[in-house]
């Protein structure tokens, strides 16, 4: 009498992570273009959610969503709920459209955007991006995910 074995694959935790990380990236990102186009359209930043026109809620499974605003910076939160999952800030900064492009008009604004992941996983709030002299960075303990 012969016996049979079956083999069943184990559920890929890495896999369900990297799927939930995916989540707060998209989550984020989309904050910070949707605070591009408020910007553009009030010339100013929203400080809530629903204001920004995605449809989103403050909570997922998997994330604590935030906007809020500061000047001329808007500061997006997606704050992981997990051990295994990173949390992710982003910002948008109004500054002189010649920043960006030398031949702008010199009044003239526009907006940049940064994406910053934590280096580690867990619900530490991330420290928040700076726009120092022309330049972006992710803030200590975060990495840009553009660069």
């Amino acid at each position: 009498m012969s016996s049979l074995i079956f083999i069943l694959p184990l559920f890929n935790h890495s896999c369900s992570d990297k799927a939930r990380q995916a989540e707060g990236r998209q989550y984020v990102g989309s904050m910070n273009r949707a605070q591009q186009a408020y910007y553009l359209a009030k010339q100013k930043f929203s400080s809530n959610i629903p204001d920004l026109g995605l449809g989103i809620q403050s909570e997922t499974l998997n994330y604590l969503l935030s906007t809020h605003s500061s000047g001329n910076a808007a500061f997006n939160y997606g704050i992981s709920r997990h051990d295994k999952i990173p949390s992710y800030v982003g910002a948008v900064f109004a500054v002189p459209a010649t920043d960006v492009n030398s031949e702008a008009v010199s009044d003239e604004i526009t907006t940049v955007a940064i994406l910053c992941e934590a280096d580690t996983p867990g619900s530490i709030k991330p420290t928040t991006p700076t726009y120092q002299n022309g330049e972006l960075s992710c803030g200590e303990g975060t990495t840009d995910l553009f660069r």
